[in-house]
């Protein structure tokens, strides 16, 4: 038996909560967006903090695919599975010594420098080891990419990358960093950004700012403008993936791309939020005074994101073809806020049912936890399940 894409009996054989990864669909969103790459010339960094699974490196690792990488172990994951150093860049407003350090040993690609203070450390460090270090400076372009508070990552009075009004200073003292080549400047302006023209802005600063560097006598090698291409979460099954080409598109058409330039991107929850989704059961089915709770084994240690973000995921009950009923659907963790949707209409629900949420590829499994001393879900794959 199947329900939509799930094999419904073998789901029933594997102890719950656990997430469930969709191969087939992965390895057909990594094709078009090699397409999409391919056809200008572009280079393609995974956003390895979407998910850091393993086997889902490997995947992407195996097509060519570079890494963003935000933190040390990260770094190393990306190792492991296969992406080449050549192709890692490796950003974060916080990169330790000790990160710093392993990066520079590994000879990556690029690190995005994300303050003045970091810029001085990474020479620092790099000339202890007679290394030159190949940095891109990530601006903020103060554009708004209209998207929740918490993932808005390019305004002004967000943490991360240098403020334009103090880009003067900055190329000033990089004359003055012998361990430091400047190849390019990066950008990321935030996450789950759903139209696709709120980037236009985006190209419109980085042409301006390559007229400035150039204006500087610096050539730019590297334009990076990050990732943020969102997904959609309401309806997965009609949009299993987003508009990668448009997305290209866009870019081709509004960056004033300058020869011998290559143009990166690191994608991230576009690739593999939808190829995802957490497995749960239903532990008991509550009548309260207004409201009927499911109750399920999973909980805000598995999906992390209703309760961090408020953020929607679709719940289907693959057990159930009954009509729908209106509940609160929630999970056994002891905070008010281990809710995953209410007022929710789902099919008639009992215990033992197993419900799906969607959309989990991205942003599940990396951020689960084992708050309430929970065991971490395990991963499956529907190519060895």
């Amino acid at each position: 038996m199947t329900k939509g894409n799930f094999p419904v009996e073998k789901l029933k054989g594997i102890e719950t909560p656990f997430y469930y990864y969709d191969t087939d669909l992965l390895k057909k969103t990594l094709k078009i967006v090699k397409e999409g790459t391919k056809k200008y010339g572009y280079i393609q960094h995974y956003a390895v903090k979407a998910n850091a699974n393993r086997r889902i490196l490997e995947l992407i690792a195996s097509e060519g695919f570079g890494a963003d990488c935000v933190s040390g172990n990260e770094v190393k994951a990306a190792i492991t599975a296969g992406f080449p150093a050549s192709k890692i860049v490796f950003a974060g407003v916080g990169k330790t010594d000790k990160e710093i350090n392993l990066a520079l040993d590994l000879n990556i690609f690029c690190f995005n420098v994300e303050s003045m203070p970091e810029l001085i450390v990474i020479n620092e460090l790099a000339a202890k080891k007679g290394k030159t270090a190949q940095v891109a400076l990530r601006i903020n372009p103060n554009v708004d990419a209209h998207t929740h508070e918490y993932i808005t990552t390019g305004l002004n009075e967000n943490k991360f990358g240098f403020s334009m009004a103090h880009l003067d200073n900055v190329t000033e003292v990089l004359k003055s960093l012998k361990n430091i080549k400047l190849i390019g400047i990066h950008f990321h302006i935030g996450s789950q950004i759903e139209d696709i023209h709120t980037f236009s802005p985006l190209c419109e600063k980085v042409n301006e700012l390559q007229d400035y560097f150039e204006g500087k006598g610096i050539k730019l090698e590297n334009i990076n403008l990050g990732g943020g291409l969102g997904v959609d979460y309401d309806d997965p099954d009609a949009h299993p993936m987003p508009d990668f080409q448009g997305y290209f598109d866009l870019f081709n058409k509004g960056l004033k791309q300058r020869e011998g330039q290559t143009v990166h991107f690191e994608l991230g929850r576009s690739i593999v939020a939808q190829c995802g989704v957490l497995v749960t059961k239903v532990s008991y089915v509550k009548h309260g005074e207004s409201k009927t709770f499911v109750i399920v084994d999973a909980g805000m240690t598995d999906l992390i994101r209703p309760a961090l973000y408020q953020a929607y995921h679709k719940v289907e009950n693959i057990s159930s073809d009954l009509p729908v009923q209106k509940y609160d659907i929630v999970g056994p963790i002891c905070e008010s806020s281990d809710v995953f949707v209410k007022d929710y209409e789902l099919n008639e629900t009992k215990r033992g049912d197993i419900l799906v949420l969607r959309s989990a590829g991205a942003y599940g499994e990396i951020m689960a936890s084992q708050y309430n001393c929970r065991d971490l879900p395990k991963p499956y794959f529907s190519d060895k399940i």
